[in-house]
């Protein structure tokens, strides 16, 4: 076996000083109200989810701000907004119902993180209360609060996230053709822009 290879609690912990007490006690099992300002202000999510074998997904989720309805202090509401029919996230759920969400708010370095169970409704009583400035929705991925903590900044100052001076040097990152046509071949790269440009002004009409 590799000797660098981390394989235990006890050899990760002793490559690491022990964290600070603000670090360890920040966690908690229910929304507070600074939580629940920053995500009524964020129109930015992550969602994290595995399916029963362990498999990991990320999917992002935008909205207006403030698209995930707080329910109360231990439930959010994340309505389903029109994608690709893929479903990634939604059939880890039906397999695992955990899931863990990050918020974003545009120029804010901190981030905040819900941790919990998760469960996908078509309750009217949830709906209902997701309407907004979106549609309604088919469904609701409604999470349970297990744990919730602001996240530090410093992973969004490293990146420079918010710094448009910066956003020069990763000018050049490939486009989502430019991604396909690593694994399709692709007739016409531009016309695929076209569509898919045009499909994302239907789909946010959708919305």
């Amino acid at each position: 076996m590799d000797p660098n290879v981390v394989t235990t609690l006890d050899g990760l912990r002793a490559r690491y000083r022990e964290p600070s007490e603000r670090a360890r006690d920040k966690s908690h099992d229910h929304l507070d109200a600074g939580s629940i300002r920053f995500i009524e202000r964020s129109p930015f999510v992550l969602l994290a989810t595995s399916d029963a074998a362990g498999n990991c997904d990320v999917s992002p989720r935008g909205g207006p701000p403030g698209f995930v309805t707080v329910l109360d202090e231990h439930r959010l509401a994340l309505p389903d907004l029109n994608g690709n029919n893929r479903l990634d996230s939604y059939r880890n759920i039906v397999e695992n119902p955990n899931a863990g969400l990050l918020f974003v708010v545009p120029g804010k370095d901190d981030t905040v993180r819900v941790n919990g169970a998760v469960e996908l409704t078509d309750s009217p009583a949830v709906l209902d209360r997701c309407l907004g400035d979106l549609k309604r929705p088919k469904l609701a991925l409604v999470l349970t609060v297990r744990e919730v903590y602001g996240h530090c900044a410093k992973a969004f100052l490293r990146a420079q996230l918010w710094e448009p001076a910066s956003w020069a040097r990763v000018a050049d990152a490939p486009d989502l053709v430019d991604i396909y046509a690593c694994v399709q071949e692709l007739d016409d790269p531009d016309a695929m822009r076209s569509e898919l440009t045009q499909s994302y002004i239907e789909g946010l009409a959708q919305d």
